[in-house]
């Protein structure tokens, strides 16, 4: 398989998590060839900070494969990772990482800073960026699209809620 058909795989992850109403990033593991772990964010639903779906296929990757070390593993994953999963990237030893969407807010592979190629570090990540990035882009956008939509409806109807109740 390509990068590209295993970005497919991480944004059919995405797509799960627009159904549930989290933010649409999914991630795909691989080792040697293999998915071996498939998450997507679960923030909303867990109520913990640490549910990116990079951290969580990650925790799987180290179940599946009994280690903290993900060596000979690709982590794909539709947006560019934020600070806390690069570290954790760089923690688990992931040797490579292919990602979707730049993320110009909290992009932590190139866009703000590049944590994974920082040779201070002890261990640095091959980076590639920008695969299907239209694709993933367009989830993206779309889902805080839809989000800012129904904000804005619900203040509609509060306010018409608001007339009436005051109009009685």
């Amino acid at each position: 398989m390509t990068d590209e058909d295993y970005m497919e795989l991480a944004l059919a992850e995405a797509i799960k998590a627009a159904q549930l109403g989290e933010v649409p990033i999914g991630a795909v593991l691989v080792h040697q060839d293999e998915v071996v772990a498939r998450a997507f964010n679960l923030r909303e639903a867990l109520q913990t900070t640490a549910s990116h779906a990079e951290m969580l296929v990650i925790d799987k990757g180290n179940d599946i494969l009994n280690s903290w070390r993900l060596d000979n593993c690709t982590l794909y994953v539709t947006l560019e990772p934020c600070p806390m999963c690069a570290g954790a990237i760089l923690q688990a030893r992931i040797p490579r990482v292919v990602f979707g969407a730049y993320d110009p807010k909290a992009g932590c592979a190139g866009s703000i800073v590049n944590l994974l190629e920082n040779h201070r570090f002890n261990h640095q990540v091959d980076l590639l960026g920008g695969v299907l990035n239209e694709a993933c882009s367009r989830l993206l956008k779309d889902f805080f699209k839809k989000l800012r939509l129904e904000k804005k409806d619900s203040q509609i109807i509060s306010l018409t809620e608001y007339k009436e109740e005051n109009n009685k």
